[in-house]
Order: C-alpha cells, then structure tokens, then sequence
C-alpha cells in the first residue's frame, strides 16, 4: 500500500491508523499560525481529549503546540508534526517557510511529519525544494511524509480543477510523500480517476466549513466513496460549538463508511 517501506517506516505509518485500517481520519490543528488562535475560549489539550475520545486517529500540531499537549493523549492519537508555515498576514500568504525539522518532530514523539506546497504560488519553486529535503530526511530517519498539496496562485483560477489537483499529487509521490492531503475535485468520476491514478494514499482536505457542516461531510463522504484513503478536517471540528459531536460523524463516514448526501 506505502511506498518507502523500511520496518520502521511501516511501524509509524501503522501506528497513524488507531481505529483500524479501514480509513484515516486526521484533525489538522496547525492554523494558528496562519490565521490565530483555534478557540478563544478554548484548551488544546481538552480538544484533543475529546477528539481522541470519539474516533479521530491523529492530530497535526506545530511544535510549540505539541508540548501543551499531555503526552497521554497520544496513547489514543497518532502526532504528525507541521514541519513549515506562513501567517494570513504576511504580503504573501501562500509563501511557506520552514520552522522546524524531522530531527525535532522525532524528539517531541511524532509518528509522521507534514510539509504544506502551495503549487502555482510565486514561492513554488522554493517549497517543491523544501518538500524535497524534508522527503530525504525522512528517508534517513525511516518518518512518514504527509504532503499537503494544494493548487494557489495568483494565475489559478479553479484550485480544484482535477488535471491540476493531479498534477499537485503527482509532484508530491514523485518527491517521496507516504501520503497526500489535498482539495480534491468536485465532480466525483474525476476524482475517481485522480485517485486510482496518484501512486500514493490521497486524503481528502475539509478546507472552509462552507456553506455549512452538511455539505463538508457530504463532499468528505463522496471523497470515501471516489476511494480515498481518509480524510483531514481541522476547521470543520475546531470551530464547531461541539467538535466531538462533529469527529464522531466523520468517524462514522471515515470508520463505518455511513453515507452523506453531498448537501
């Protein structure tokens, strides 16, 4: 199923899957960095509490956050660990610098590390490179490599145009990724296809919870159904008023296979 498959590459990437091998359902909690804090009111530890207690495989943390984390709550959660970042205030926000490193990820107890790609950006070239080291790290160090691909520039016009989104998924199997995170099409043959067709497991990215919860798990559903590997939903659960209620629905689409209409 993985590429890159030394023993202890394998061991970490069975250990990302915690409710069983039938879907992976990851909660990206790295925003704020990009756009503030997740929760004004709120405890990242108790979140991820709630989020281990009702179905979510793993979380992806910065790592400052990973250390106001109790280390027990990844008896239940697998840690992927945010390798490089950009702030909404920046003049160009599509730009991603590195800010920590698979050396650090592995000393914090990370099960995986993630790089995020913006193709088509004005700093592309200078994120494709960084992907690529981080790619050889992991390779040294037997670490799974999320990529988080998405298409974002000023000349894209539809991000999610498959010929696109594929050619996102392309570049990162060819660079080394274990697993790719990334928006995928809205029409689900061509989804289908980009699937079957990419080389590497492809989760699927809740992005915006617009127009609401029903339709992110509807296209979370049909993504499941079009064959991928799982899905990776931050905002829909950190912004929700009970995210718990919201992870144990997409366990359900994720784990149970449960049907969603696309709202």
């Amino acid at each position: 199923m993985y590429g890159n498959e030394s023993f202890g590459r394998r061991l970490r990437l069975g250990s990302l899957h915690r409710r069983g091998g039938s879907g992976l359902l990851l909660v990206p909690l790295d925003h704020a960095v990009g756009s503030g804090p997740l929760r004004p009111a709120g405890d990242l530890d108790a979140l991820i509490a709630r989020l281990a207690e009702n179905g979510a495989d793993g979380v992806v943390l910065h790592k400052g956050a990973v250390r106001r984390v109790r280390p027990a709550r990844f008896r239940d959660l697998s840690l992927t660990v945010q390798l490089n970042a950009s702030t909404a205030m920046a003049a160009d926000p599509d730009a991603k610098y590195p800010v920590a490193t698979v050396e650090e990820a592995l000393r914090l107890g990370a099960h995986a590390v993630s790089v995020h790609v913006n193709m088509a950006s004005r700093t592309e070239a200078a994120q494709i490179a960084h992907l690529a080291r981080v790619a050889e790290d992991c390779d040294r160090w037997s670490v799974p490599l999320l990529a988080m691909m998405y298409v974002r520039g000023p000349a894209v016009r539809d991000s999610r145009s498959a010929d696109l989104v594929a050619h996102a998924v392309a570049v990162a199997a060819e660079m080394g990724a274990d697993l790719v995170k990334t928006a995928l099409p809205e029409n689900p043959e061509a989804t289908a296809r980009l699937l079957t067709a990419a080389g590497v497991p492809v989760l699927a990215a809740g992005g915006v919870p617009e127009p609401g919860p029903e339709a992110v798990l509807g296209r979370m559903s049909a993504a499941m159904r079009a064959g991928a590997a799982g899905v990776a939903v931050g905002r829909l659960v950190f912004t929700a008023v009970d995210p718990a209620a919201v992870v144990r629905r997409l366990s359900a689409v994720v784990h149970d296979r449960t049907p969603v209409a696309v709202g």
